[in-house]
């Protein structure tokens, strides 16, 4: 009875690593009882999600009424009862699971010595909401006079009654709806349904083939992070740390992670709060307090010097990676792909143009990610990489001048070339708009010194890479920008 009691709510079990199955085995009675709880949460989320809807569809049926309630609850009483017996009929059947067991054996050992208990556990892919924390960063206290969402309004221009209603819209919105919208990998529904299968399959890649290390870091604002680090120290080019930021749907166990693996860097993935099982949501301060709990696990727990970092963020993952290469400005490199200048122009693409207010107040006020603002603070080696053929970040399907990568790109030479922008201003915009092979054959040979030349400098900042905007950058194409940034071979 003991051991049902301690399996009733243990953690799941997802993988047992190195024993040549994909999945951890269970027993009949723990399949049928972890299959029936598995569907009861999918319904839970999907009504979560549809609660809107199926309020009003209740609603108009007439089903508010005392007999009608009580019907519902019996209803409810029933599930709840079935539910309740799953459970038991799990518990039951990881008793009599010796895998199962073994592990519950490892998981509830001695803490004393953690490095050694992580090394054990880490055998195990298990619900990552009972992995220890192996890495915390001080908690700070929230200051709500540095919070107030409605300290400022980004429709300066409206009446106060006006103003206040679009702030109070967007506050609410941008809890809600919205900031899943601008990063769908928050929504547990496609977590479990869809992706579960290849974010196990990937940790299972880089655990088994490249020995990665996953870790528990808690945040200064108490969220907690899912990281993953291959350790490389010892090859040619593993002395240099690439710390990876994923994009809006994007998690380090099928993204961007493996190419600087691949390449023979030591590399460290996270995901967003809110992602997969890091706690959270990616609001800016909780992506700050993210990025910079990861970066201080690099270097006080993994070992790793400041400027033997690199930053590399892909799509909206340039926005944490400019932010840590603002904060850590002796990195080696901040390399940011298919990345965008400002969230703005993006979103109001997306919604009907009456929402252009509301839009703006929850971009400015709540999700404001300016990343062309941030890169203008950072003067150490940088490179873009634009996509020839995205899809997601140009305004014009098709037209290569309305990507959002050429206006990043020009402000970063506002601020480091102020003069030449200023003499050469529409040249550099159109000598943006054009691809590589084009720029080759422009002639730019105006008579001034290397920093004066547009092609030139255009050329420094920025490379493409002739593909849409969710295909994996090759880890040659990868290696020859480090190699450029860094000048030297690799």
């Amino acid at each position: 009875m003991r051991q049902i009691l301690q399996c009733l709510l243990s953690p799941r079990l997802y993988k047992i690593y190195y024993d040549g199955t994909p999945y951890y085995t269970k027993n009949k009675l723990e399949r049928w009882g972890s299959n029936v709880i598995i569907s009861a949460n999918a319904m839970l989320n999907l009504g979560i999600y549809s609660s809107p809807l199926l309020l009003m569809y209740l609603y108009r049926r007439g089903l508010y009424t005392v007999d009608e309630m009580k019907t519902m609850g019996r209803v409810f009483g029933g599930i709840g009862c079935i539910i309740a017996a799953s459970l038991l009929l799990r518990a039951v059947g990881r008793v009599y699971n010796p895998e199962y067991m073994k592990f519950m054996k490892v998981l509830n050992q001695d803490r004393r010595d953690m490095r050694e208990y992580l090394m054990s556990i880490r055998m195990y892919d298990f619900d990552f909401s009972h992995w220890p924390v192996s890495f915390a960063v001080p908690r700070k206290a929230k200051s709500w006079s540095i919070s107030n969402p409605f300290k400022n309004s980004a429709n300066p221009d409206m009446g106060f009654l006006f103003r206040l209603l679009i702030q109070v819209l967007a506050f609410f919105a941008s809890r809600t709806f919205a900031i899943r919208l601008i990063y769908p990998g928050t929504l547990s529904v496609i977590h479990n349904l869809l992706v579960g299968p290849a974010l196990l399959h990937g940790r299972t890649q880089l655990v088994e083939v490249h020995d990665g290390k996953r870790a528990k870091i808690a945040t200064a604002d108490g969220n907690h992070i899912d990281t993953m680090f291959v350790d490389k120290r010892g090859d040619t080019r593993g002395d240099m740390l690439v710390i990876c930021c994923e994009g809006n749907s994007g998690f380090y166990e099928v993204g961007i992670m493996v190419t600087p693996i691949k390449a023979g860097f030591s590399a460290l993935g996270w995901n967003h709060p809110g992602f997969a099982t890091s706690t959270g949501m990616p609001f800016p301060s909780q992506e700050h307090n993210a990025i910079d709990a990861v970066v201080q696990y690099a270097k006080k727990e993994l070992g790793f010097q400041e400027n033997q970092l690199v930053f590399f963020g892909w799509s909206i993952g340039g926005y944490t990676a400019t932010w840590a290469a603002v904060k850590y400005p002796a990195c080696k490199a901040l390399i940011l792909d298919a990345t965008f200048d400002d969230l703005l122009p993006l979103a109001e693409r997306q919604m009907p143009a009456s929402w252009r207010r509301l839009v703006r107040e929850v971009v400015r006020s709540h999700v404001d990610l300016h990343i062309a603002e941030l890169i203008s603070n950072y003067s150490g080696p940088v490179k873009l990489v634009r996509r020839t053929e995205d899809e997601i970040i140009c305004l014009e399907q098709g037209k290569l001048k309305s990507n959002r990568g050429n206006h990043l790109l020009l402000k970063l030479l506002e601020a480091r070339h102020p003069d030449t922008l200023e003499k050469h201003g529409p040249a550099m915009a159109a000598y943006a708009a054009l691809r590589d092979s084009q720029r080759v054959g422009v002639d730019d040979n105006d008579g001034q010194d290397e920093n004066g030349r547009p092609l030139l400098l255009i050329n420094k900042y920025m490379c493409d890479y002739r593909s849409t905007h969710c295909t994996p950058l090759p880890e040659q194409e990868f290696v020859n920008i480090l190699k450029y940034l860094l000048k030297r071979d690799l």
